[in-house]
């Protein structure tokens, strides 16, 4: 009966724990060492007793604990990117491999980092494995961070005692991941940014400054040549309508962003016609390839059953169309298929991928086959976004001299025809 009692006392504690650890401040103490030395410093906690007797631990004589004040101009917290799971990953692999213990692991990176929001996140997954809890089920509890295929290589690395291995191969992963998909993002952002900002000034003119010639223009009494005239009837559409034009581009947004969202039929509609695309399509599609063997590697090298290795890479194809393509081929493994088979009835797979996994399939070494065909499709997405660099820099300067160049030839084209008559 007292066995019972304290069993129930001590899950009472660790759901208490549990729901202390959401509320994980960063505090500033002053305190003074065995020689009379005044130190100060800044610890992480749920409450400043435990901070207090943290410190009394270390011999340290407590002066002054006070929770840190947020920064005025902070504005706000950070967003967990992405990028940030992949640091903390390589940080826990890192700490693992080291030998330091796995709750202390937490502390340290934690310790290590300045977004706040990440921070707090590592600190309740800690109190939740300190708690008795396995680390794979602290992660399930924040999906939003950490997706399926995640947990599940943390649980395959717990099951088969082998964590640190495991949370290396997770860093390496997502590291290759990331830089997979920077490199896609420098494909896209830089020529749409610099189209973006080429409307917005083009827009500025028609606007503000074309009317002021058009004024001028006025009092010349003279025809004015054609080009001029019609940038001129442009300037005029713009001003009479550029509000419902704002209002339109704001409106397309919304509604695309809700399809989107919303809309399977939609999201398929445009990963097809992203891939179809001329350069960027290319990319797009030796990204997806990447990733396919990437993942299916990974997880297929943890020890991950093959069927449940192509669910996750199905999750993560990033196409619709390939996502589907992926769930067929595990339904065709799951009915005796051999893997090389069932990608090569999808149709969609270049042969370089599919006789990679015959081969791999053959040898029993499919994870390092498939790694090599990672590394080889990343290498042309480098390659491919550096030749779109290339190619988009000198289309970009002839879009700039179109727009801008031909609204200022069009605006001095009549006052260079009044000298020529006055000379």
């Amino acid at each position: 009966m007292a066995t019972a009692t304290a069993q129930k006392s001590s899950k009472n504690s660790s759901a208490t724990n549990r729901s202390k650890s959401s509320t994980a401040s960063i505090y500033t103490y002053k305190v003074q060492d065995k020689k009379g030395k005044t130190l100060q410093g800044e610890m992480s906690g749920t409450n400043p007793a435990i901070i207090r007797a943290q410190l009394q631990k270390q011999g340290l004589v407590v002066k002054s604990i006070k929770k840190k004040p947020k920064p005025l101009l902070s504005g706000g917290k950070k967003k967990i990117k992405p990028s940030d799971i992949a640091v903390f990953s390589r940080q826990m692999a890192t700490m693992m491999k080291a030998g330091v213990p796995l709750v202390q692991s937490f502390e340290i990176v934690a310790d290590g980092l300045e977004n706040r929001s990440m921070q707090e996140l590592i600190l309740k997954i800690r109190e939740d494995v300190a708690a008795g809890g396995g680390f794979a089920p602290a992660l399930r509890n924040h999906p939003r961070y950490f997706d399926d295929l995640f947990c599940n290589l943390v649980e395959a690395g717990e099951q088969s005692g082998a964590l640190e291995t495991m949370l290396d191969r997770i860093a390496t992963y997502k590291e290759k991941t990331e830089a997979l998909k920077k490199k896609i993002k420098k494909a896209l952002t830089y020529p749409t940014a610099v189209v973006i900002v080429a409307l917005i000034v083009t827009a500025i003119l028609l606007i503000k400054v074309v009317p002021q010639f058009a004024d001028t223009f006025g009092g010349f009494g003279a025809e004015l040549p054609a080009f001029t005239l019609f940038v001129l009837h442009l300037s005029d559409l713009a001003q009479a309508y550029w509000l419902h034009v704002l209002v339109g581009i704001i409106a397309f947004g919304f509604v695309f962003r809700e399809l989107k969202l919303r809309s399977p039929k939609f999201v398929y509609f445009l990963d097809r016609t992203s891939l179809k695309i001329p350069v960027i399509g290319d990319i797009l599609y030796l990204s997806i390839l990447a990733r396919f063997a990437r993942t299916l590697s990974t997880t297929f090298a943890a020890g991950v059953p093959l069927i449940d290795a192509l669910t996750s890479v199905a999750g993560s194809a990033g196409n619709k169309i390939y996502s589907e393509a992926v769930i067929k081929i595990r339904e065709d493994v799951s009915t005796g298929l051999q893997l090389n088979t069932a990608i090569r009835n999808q149709g969609i797979f270049p042969p370089l991928l599919i006789q990679m996994a015959a081969i791999g399939e053959e040898s029993g070494a499919l994870d390092e086959m498939l790694d090599k065909v990672a590394t080889y499709y990343e290498e042309e997405v480098d390659n491919k976004v550096d030749s779109l660099s290339a190619l988009l820099e000198p289309m970009i300067m002839s879009i700039l001299g179109v727009l801008v160049g031909g609204l200022l030839i069009a605006m001095y084209l009549p006052i260079f025809q009044l000298g020529n008559v006055v000379g």
